[in-house]
């Protein structure tokens, strides 16, 4: 066997590099220095006077919070990674010899972060960068709405009617270790899908209907450069239609025009868009009981081309980071999808940086 030298290190990272560390793109073209003001006001440490280990780097640890998004990881997973992998460690900027927080540590962090509200403003800091390097939102609005699984709940019908309620059933009042292990923001709903074709030929003569539990992420996503600029998060069973209203709109897009599928078509939708200065391009609704006019269903399928674009946003999301809510409520859940969104732009941001340079 071969004696470990002193360049090995080296070299296997020089290996990685090669082989295409996507973490050594993040850290060539994004400044995560940027996240640092609002991570220390966040945090508010204390300036170390009554002694005690000092706490780890807040960018650092942001980072952290990176890779724990990028590649769907438990706290407990991530630790064992960070002190396994040597492009984790890279790009930490940690030595072999360096202290690594545990997963306490990185449960800690993201949940002070949480609990401060943090992750929108650390959202609004990227999209600043994202601005000063050229990436104005342009060209019109994309807004949709995916379902994000969460642990399923099993309560009775009455915990879930005191839950519908905003009440705390009665009987998880005195057991706090119960309440602490109870989502009592996410909801059941109906997950309707096209019908497959049978093995012999057949369709079915309707589309299937799949119970779901979990949240919903709403996003609006520039056309010219498929950033997301606005979002939201709420429980799996609300409506698609009146997020429109609660601040997914982007008033400093270069262009009026907000494209959207029928679940966004309303009459208060269309005036609020009319008097917010807005042009509608939201599918048409089918008439009750009657075909849908040819002129109609033509204007949709225009509308189509655009549309789908936001689809790929969720379809990279869920495939390419395994969106996921591992937590318990909506705060928390806010956080997760908040990091799946700052990423999703951080990994466009690379894809457009990379095809500007070989263009």
């Amino acid at each position: 066997m071969k004696q470990p030298g002193f360049f090995d290190v080296e070299e296997r990272l020089a290996r990685l590099s090669g082989l295409g560390d996507q973490l050594e793109a993040f850290s060539r073209t994004v400044d995560f220095e940027v996240f640092r003001p609002d991570l220390e006001l966040a945090l508010a440490y204390s300036d170390g006077s009554k002694g005690g280990r000092p706490p780890f780097d807040p960018v650092l640890m942001f980072k952290i919070l990176v890779i724990q998004t990028l590649n769907n990881l438990s706290d407990a997973r991530t630790e064992y990674l960070i002190n396994d992998r040597l492009s984790f460690m890279r790009f930490l900027g940690l030595g072999l010899s360096d202290r690594v927080p545990d997963a306490k540590t990185v449960w800690l962090f993201r949940e002070r972060l949480t609990q401060a509200g943090a992750i929108e403003r650390l959202f609004e800091r990227f999209d600043a960068t994202l601005r000063n390097a050229g990436y104005l939102p342009m060209s019109g609005q994309i807004l949709d709405a995916t379902l994000v699984a969460a642990p399923k709940q099993r309560n009775t019908n009455a915990e879930k009617a005191d839950l519908r309620a905003g009440r705390i059933p009665e009987d998880w009042q005195d057991k706090p270790s119960k309440l602490s292990h109870k989502d009592r923001h996410a909801r059941w709903t109906l997950k309707f899908t096209k019908a497959k074709r049978q093995d012999d030929g057949t369709m079915p003569s309707s589309d299937l209907a799949i119970p779901f539990f979990g949240y919903k992420s709403h996003v609006s996503i520039d056309r010219k450069f498929r950033f997301i600029r606005k979002w939201k998060t709420t429980d799996a069973a609300a409506g698609d239609g009146a997020r429109l209203r609660e601040g997914l709109l982007d008033k400093t897009n270069t262009a009026s025009s907000v494209w959207a599928d029928t679940a966004y078509r309303s009459k208060a939708n269309e005036d609020f868009m009319e008097k917010e200065g807005f042009v509608s391009k939201v599918h048409r609704k089918k008439p009750h009981l009657k075909p849908m006019p040819r002129h109609i269903q033509k204007s949709n399928a225009g509308k189509s081309v655009i549309r789908s674009r936001v689809e790929h946003v969720f379809a990279d999301q869920k495939s390419q980071t395994g969106l996921f809510i591992r937590t318990v409520g909506i705060t928390r859940a806010t956080m997760r999808i908040g990091l799946a969104n700052i990423v999703y732009n951080m990994r466009r941001f690379l894809f457009l940086e990379r095809i500007s340079a070989n263009a």
